[in-house]
């Protein structure tokens, strides 16, 4: 996923969700790039196939309590 994204921009990190009883893939992760990078990168990536899935990329919103 790193390799993918950081075609547009800097990636930080990547990170793929797993569960936590088998291991796999919950079918979502979270990739952390520059802020100067973002608009570019969510722009070229949302809608992406990837693996036979269709990505949608957006920015994470902070979780409320």
């Amino acid at each position: 996923m790193e390799e993918v994204f950081s075609r547009h921009g800097a990636v930080i990190s990547s990170r793929i969700i797993r569960d936590r009883q088998t291991g796999r893939s919950r079918g979502f992760g979270f990739v952390e790039v520059k802020e100067e990078d973002a608009d570019v990168i969510i722009e070229a990536m949302n809608g992406k196939e990837m693996e036979g899935r269709v990505l949608i990329v957006n920015q994470a919103k902070v979780r409320e309590k």
